[in-house]
C-alpha cells in the first residue's frame, strides 16, 4: 500500500505540472493551511526565479500558481523576497546535540531544514564497551545512551521531537569498534561477516548508507578490502558511500583513487565529504583534484562532493598524533603521551614529512595556525579560542610539548586549523557536482552548548555563501547557490520528495532577502546566530517566523532506501 500511495503523490505532482489550470481551480476549493504570496520563487533546480503563490496543506506543497481567491488559514506575504527550498546540510554532526537542544538554533537560523550525519563513527550501533570508552562525551552533554540500534535511536528522536529532519549513515568505524574495539588489527573472515551483518541491520533500520572517516583512529587501521565489503552491503539496499578520505593533503589523489575503487567494486555511489587540499605545500592543487573527479565522472563513476567553503578546517586535536599511537583507544594514547620514550617517537614522526598518513603538523605554517575550540575538561575552558602558540607561551613550553600536554588533560579537544588557500576553496565551491556541508553539530548560544567554541561554520556556512560568494564576490549565481543547498543534495541522498519547490513535495521552505542575509559568527566570537531568514518552514510548520524561533519541533527522521518498517 505504501508504494501505491507514494506513486499517487508522484502522479499528482506530474498532473499538477502538466495540467495546472484544471487542478488549480479544484485545489482552490480546499482550504490551505498556509499560502505564501508575492515571493520570488527560486525552485532549487537552478532555473531563474518566477512569481507565483505557494499553497501548503498537511505539510506538503499542494499548489503553486495564482491562489488569490483560495481559502486559507494563514497568509505570509513574502514581499518580493526569495522563496526557496529548505537547505540540506550534507554533513551535520548533530546526532548528540539534537538530544540536548532539539530546536538546533544554529541550523535553522541558516535556513537548514534537513541534515545528513554519521561520519565514520555513527550514533549506532552501540555496545557497552563503546559507551564506556566514549563516556566523557555522553557525560559532558548529560546524555544517557539508552539505545543500541538505529531503530531505537530514531524512536527516541521521534518521541522527543526535532526542529529539523535528520538522515544518518552507519559508520564503518562504528561497526569496526563493535567487533574489533579500538585496536590496530585486521578482522578474521568471521569478524568481517559480523561487521557486514551490522551494516545490513543498520540499513534495515533506516541508515542512508555507509560512511568512513579514515583520518581518525581506529579508522586508518581498516584496509580498502574491508571498506569495500561494508560498502557493498549498503549498496545492495540502494545506499551511498560517503567518506572523509584517508588523506586530504600530500596523498590526496591516491585517496580519491581509493574512494573511486570502493565505489566501483562495491557498486555504490560515492560522496567525498568537505573536499579540500590541505597544507601549504599543496595550495594550488585543487585544479588537479577537480580534473581527476571530472575524468572519473566522464568515465561513468557516480562521484560527487561537498564543501563548507572556509579556509580553516575543524577536527580532533588528537588527529595531529600518528595513527599507531592511538592503537587501543584514548586511555592508551594518553599513556603513550606520558611516556618520555614514546613521546619522543611521536615527536619524530610528526617532524618527518610523510605520504603514509595525513600529517597535519606538516600542513600548518606554525603553531599560531591552530585555535583551540571545544574542550570537555572544564579546567581548560579559559583556553578556548586561544592559539597553540599563545598556550605554549603561557605554559612556557615548546609548542609540540604544549600540544601533547593539552591532549593528556583533554584528549577530546576540537581545534580549528588554518591550512587551506582561498582560491582552492572557491574553485571547489564552483563545481557543479559540489553541494554544501556544515561539518558541525547543531548548537546554541545558550546553555551547555553555548559554552563551546566551535568553528564559525557551525552558525554561518549557508548565509556566508549567500553573502560572500554570491552577493559580494559573484563567483556563484543565487540560483546555483540555492541548487547546491537543495536539489543537488536531495538528488544525491535520494530524497525524492524534498529539495525542489513543486506540488506534491514536502514543504521545507525558506524566505529571505538576498540583499541582507548574512553570517555573524567569527573565529574569535563564533556563538552568534546568522541573520536574514525571515521564515523557515519544516514540513509546512514555521520553526522561524518573522525572524524569530518558534520552538516547534516538526522535523522527521528520513530513513534510507533499505528501511524495513
Amino acid at each position: 500500500m505504501k508504494k501505491k500511495s507514494g506513486l499517487c503523490h508522484v502522479l499528482l505532482a506530474l498532473v499538477l505540472t502538466i495540467v495546472p489550470s484544471g487542478l488549480l481551480a479544484q485545489a482552490q476549493t480546499l482550504t490551505f493551511d498556509l499560502v505564501i504570496t508575492n515571493g520570488h520563487i527560486i525552485d532549487g533546480t537552478g532555473s531563474p526565479w518566477y512569481s507565483a503563490d505557494l499553497g501548503i496543506r498537511d505539510g506538503k506543497i499542494a499548489a503553486i500558481g495564482n491562489l488569490t481567491t483560495a481559502p486559507r488559514k494563514r497568509t505570509i506575504d513574502a514581499g518580493g523576497k526569495v522563496v526557496a527550498p529548505g537547505f540540506i546540510d550534507m554533513l551535520g554532526q548533530s546526532e548528540l546535540t539534537i538530544l540536548v537542544d532539539p530546536r538546533l538554533p544554529s541550523k535553522i537560523y541558516q535556513g537548514i531544514t534537513s541534515e545528513i550525519t554519521g561520519e565514520g563513527g555513527s550514533i549506532a550501533p552501540l555496545n557497552d564497551a563503546i559507551i564506556q570508552s566514549d563516556r566523557t562525551g555522553y557525560d559532558h552533554y548529560k546524555i544517557t545512551p539508552d539505545w543500541r540500534t538505529f531503530r531505537q535511536y530514531f524512536a527516541r528522536l521521534e518521541k522527543q521531537g526535532m526542529g529539523i529532519n535528520l538522515v544518518s549513515y552507519v559508520g564503518a568505524t562504528q561497526v569496526r569498534r563493535m567487533v574489533l574495539g579500538d585496536d590496530d588489527k585486521q578482522p578474521t573472515p568471521e569478524q568481517l561477516e559480523q561487521m557486514r551483518a551490522l551494516v545490513r541491520e543498520a540499513m534495515k533500520d533506516g541508515a542512508a548508507g555507509v560512511s568512513t572517516s579514515l583520518e581518525y583512529a581506529p579508522a586508518p587501521y581498516a584496509k580498502t578490502d574491508e571498506l569495500i565489503a561494508l560498502a557493498a552491503e549498503a549498496g545492495k539496499s540502494g545506499g551511498i558511500y560517503s567518506t572523509h578520505m584517508r588523506d586530504e593533503s600530500n596523498s590526496i589523489l591516491e585517496a580519491i583513487d581509493e574512494a573511486l575503487r570502493i565505489g566501483r567494486e562495491a557498486h555504490i555511489p560515492v560522496e567525498i565529504w568537505h573536499i579540500k587540499v590541505a597544507g601549504k605545500a599543496n595550495w594550488g592543487r585543487m585544479p588537479e583534484v577537480v580534473a581527476k573527479i571530472n575524468a572519473a565522472r566522464a568515465a561513468g563513476a557516480d562521484v560527487t562532493a561537498d564543501t563548507y567553503a572556509y579556509t580553516a578546517w575543524y577536527n580532533d586535536f588528537s588527529a595531529f598524533i600518528p595513527p599507531w599511537a592511538h592503537d587501543g583507544g584514548t586511555a592508551k594514547l594518553v599513556a603513550r603521551l606520558k611516556d618520555p620514550a614514546t613521546r619522543e617517537r611521536i615527536r619524530k614522526d610528526m617532524l618527518a614529512p610523510s605520504k603514509d598518513w595525513d600529517n597535519e603538523w606538516q600542513e600548518i605554517p606554525g603553531p599560531d595556525a591552530i585555535m583551540i575550540g571545544a574542550v570537555e575538561n572544564s579546567k581548560l575552558l579559559p583556553l578556548q579560542g586561544k592559539r597553540l602558540s599563545e598556550i605554549a607561551k603561557l605554559w612556557n613550553k615548546d609548542p609540540m610539548d604544549a600540544l601533547f600536554d593539552f591532549l593528556i588533560e583533554d584528549p577530546s579537544t576540537g581545534v580549528a586549523v588554518f591550512g587551506m588557500s582561498q582560491p582552492d576553496v572557491t574553485l571547489a565551491l564552483q563545481q557543479p557536482w559540489v553541494a554544501i556541508d556544515n561539518d558541525s553539530e547543531g548548537t546554541s548560544p545558550e546553555g551547555i552548548l553555548g559554552q563551546a567554541h566551535p568553528h564559525p561554520r557551525a552558525y554561518g556556512t549557508f548565509p556566508r555563501i549567500l553573502a560572500k560568494y554570491v552577493r559580494e564576490e559573484k563567483v556563484l549565481t543565487l540560483e546555483d547557490a540555492i541548487r547546491k543547498f537543495s536539489a543537488l543534495p536531495a538528488q544525491r541522498m535520494r530524497l525524492t520528495d524534498r529539495g525542489v519547490l513543486k506540488a506534491g513535495m514536502w514543504a521545507d521552505v525558506v524566505i529571505f532577502d538576498p540583499a541582507t542575509v548574512r553570517d555573524r559568527a567569527t573565529f574569535d566570537n563564533p556563538n552568534q546566530l546568522s541573520e536574514g531568514m525571515d521564515y523557515v518552514l519544516v514540513n509546512g510548520v514555521p520553526v522561524i517566523d518573522q525572524g524569530k524561533m518558534t520552538g516547534t519541533l516538526p522535523g522527521k527522521v528520513l530513513r534510507g532506501p533499505g528501511y524495513v518498517p
